[in-house]
């Protein structure tokens, strides 16, 4: 039965220890792995106990990876699950290595789910709806999302999407006022907020414009459908002066204001 004649640290890992069995390297371990089989000089070896320390040490390698992925940031199961295989980590050896982080509670979902809400609240530029899909994204259950989401309070949810339709409505100059209203509430739902946060976010704030603001705006753009429309006359190009307009969200009386005076032109 073959024997171990010497065990020696790695020069660039001092956590691991190269196996020599009858004067020959045979194999490296972790610290861990060499003082739970309790490995020694002169210590018999046979097939099975070197099967079991084998495996033990790929359990303790991706387990050592998995923190090692851990320490830039918090990460789901799912995600570390993901970062294994792309490891060419075999799934019994995954299957361990995610129990032994949650034996160590380096693995939690529910606070992982948490944690990735509040830092999106601080930031404040995403809905819950939007929370919801990349948490799910990231192997998190459904229950835990709901419950995470907790963190993500009704009344913040309304500041929130208020701040970003202001912001939203500063942008716009030259739209009508209910193509503007369109447009913020547009952008609010793609940031995933709901529609009963974002009607009470725009009822404090200004997205109706004054009637010279709206006038300025009609004319910014009917000047650009008179150069479209310069061939038509009469009744189709009134017409299509009015459909053009009306479809960018301008009052029908505004339309007919602006072709009047250009009447009397």
């Amino acid at each position: 039965m073959p024997n171990i004649t010497k065990i020696t640290t790695q020069k660039k890992r001092k956590d691991r220890y190269n196996i020599f069995v009858d004067e020959k390297y045979a194999f490296s371990v972790d610290e861990e792995v060499l003082l739970k089989f309790h490995l020694k000089k002169g210590m018999e070896l046979d097939d099975l106990l070197l099967a079991e320390i084998q495996f033990d040490d790929e359990i303790q390698k991706a387990f050592t990876d998995a923190l090692n992925y851990l320490s830039y940031r918090m990460r789901s199961e799912s995600e570390i699950r993901l970062y294994l295989k792309k490891k060419e980590t075999e799934e019994p050896i995954i299957k361990e290595a995610i129990h032994k982080l949650y034996s160590f509670n380096y693995l939690d979902d529910l606070e992982f789910a948490k944690a990735y809400v509040r830092t999106h609240v601080n930031g404040g530029n995403k809905g819950p709806t939007t929370l919801k899909l990349e948490l799910k994204e990231k192997g998190v259950q459904e229950k835990l999302v709901i419950e995470a989401l907790k963190e993500y309070p009704y009344d913040i949810q309304i500041e929130h999407a208020g701040k970003l339709a202001g912001k939203a409505v500063k942008k716009e100059k030259n739209i009508s006022e209910r193509a503007l209203r369109l447009k913020v509430e547009q952008t609010l739902l793609r940031k995933g907020f709901p529609r009963d946060v974002i009607h009470e976010a725009l009822e404090d704030v200004t997205v109706e414009k004054g009637e010279d603001e709206q006038w300025d705006s009609l004319c910014h753009h009917a000047e650009k459908m008179q150069r479209r429309y310069k061939n038509h006359e009469g009744f189709e190009y009134e017409q299509k002066m009015k459909q053009a307009l009306y479809r960018k969200g301008f009052p029908i009386e505004l339309i007919e204001r602006f072709l009047s005076n250009s009447d009397a032109d």
